[in-house]
C-alpha cells in the first residue's frame, strides 16, 4: 500500500473534481447478445447467486472496488481513468432502487473484492441490494469484460450490464460519471418499456 495518508469517509462519497474522463476503449463492443456465465458468485447475503438463472430483468453494475473509510487508496488511485467514484456510483443505485424495483428489475454489484469487503462497504453505505465477488475472476474472464492491475490486484474497469432472462442486452461503457450512470440506466429501461 502506499504512503498517502488515510481517505476521510466523506471523500469516499463525492466524486473528486477534475477526475480524468475515461476513453472509450471499445473493450465492451462484444457483449450485447451474450449469455451471462453459468457460475455462482458469493454474495454479501451469504449465499451464492448465479446471475444467468435470474428470470426477468437484471442490473448488473461492476465497478473497481470500493475504498473503506480511514484506510489508504492505492498509490494514484485517483489519477487513474475510471477508478475513482465506487461508493457515490453505489449510492447512487441504493438512492434509486425503489424506481428500479418498480421497473420490475433487479439490481447487483461485482467487483474482484473479496465478500468480506464488499459486505463492509453493504453495511456502511445502507445497500438494499447484494454485492457479488468475483474474486476469482471467472465471471470478468467469460465475458472478457475490460480490467486493470494495481498494486497487484486485478480490478474490473467501470462498465454497468442490463440481461434478461440471463442474455446482455446492454451496456454502459465507459461509465462518467460514476454517480450519473443510474439515469442513464433508468432513461434506457424506461425507453425500452421492457418487462
Amino acid at each position: 500500500m502506499s504512503n498517502q495518508p488515510n481517505i476521510p469517509s466523506d471523500f469516499l462519497r463525492t466524486i473528486p473534481d477534475n477526475l480524468p474522463i475515461p476513453i472509450n476503449d471499445n473493450a465492451c463492443c462484444h457483449l450485447t447478445g451474450l449469455l451471462l456465465p453459468n457460475i455462482n458468485l458469493n454474495s454479501t447475503s451469504g449465499n451464492t447467486v448465479n446471475l444467468s438463472q435470474i428470470s426477468g430483468l437484471v442490473v448488473i453494475y461492476c465497478y473497481p472496488m470500493t475504498g473503506k473509510p480511514n484506510q489508504t487508496l492505492p498509490e494514484g488511485w485517483i489519477l487513474i481513468p475510471g477508478a475513482a467514484g465506487c461508493t457515490p456510483q453505489s449510492c447512487s443505485f441504493r438512492d434509486h432502487y425503489q424506481e428500479l424495483i418498480d421497473l420490475n428489475v433487479t439490481v447487483f454489484g461485482i467487483s474482484t473484492q473479496s465478500t468480506n469487503d464488499q459486505s463492509e462497504a453493504v453495511n456502511r453505505l445502507h445497500l438494499p441490494f447484494e454485492l457479488l465477488s468475483d474474486i476469482s475472476l471467472i465471471f470478468a474472464n467469460i465475458l472478457k469484460l475490460p480490467m486493470f492491475e494495481v498494486e497487484g490486484r486485478q480490478l474490473l474497469k467501470r462498465v454497468t450490464l442490463i440481461a434478461k432472462e440471463g442474455k446482455i442486452l446492454k451496456y454502459f461503457y465507459p461509465v462518467f460519471p460514476p454517480d450519473k450512470n443510474i439515469d442513464d440506466v433508468i432513461l434506457w429501461l424506461r425507453e425500452e418499456k421492457l418487462e
